[in-house]
């Protein structure tokens, strides 16, 4: 009984920790993405057309939430009451959703990006013709 219960505490101790590493995780990658999108931007002279910054701020996003999600599937173990249950759902819901859009948002820009540069494409190539 008493065995059992060592075991127990230690397996919190063990999933808290795992928990806030989990957390620290995804905070740096969002935190070093963001910096960095930033750091390119000024490079950039601050221009708004480069889509290649949107574009790893928002992978940077999207992986940083992931770690976080993990960290919140995690303390689901910790849960004892329904209330924390309800709060943690809602949690466990809205960064799903968040990293859906992301995900939406990386592929459209990426699509949209791809489309431009096969419009150049075509339009040097019929300069070429022209010449």
């Amino acid at each position: 009984m008493i065995l059992e219960h060592y075991i127990e505490d230690y397996i919190q101790l063990i999933v808290v920790y795992t928990i806030y590493v989990l957390e620290l995780i995804g905070i740096f990658i969002i935190g070093y993405s963001a910096v960095r999108g930033f750091y390119n931007y000024i490079k950039e002279k601050l221009k708004f057309n480069d889509t290649c910054i949107k574009i790893e701020i928002a992978k940077g996003l999207a992986l940083g939430l992931e770690f976080k999600l993990g960290g919140e599937v995690l303390r689901t173990i910790l849960v004892r009451t329904m209330d924390e249950i309800k709060v943690l759902a809602a949690i466990i819901v809205l960064r799903v959703i968040l990293t859906f859009v992301i995900h939406w948002e990386i592929s459209s820009e990426l699509h949209q990006d791809e489309e431009i540069r096969e419009s150049m494409n075509r339009k040097q190539a019929s300069l070429k013709k022209e010449k």
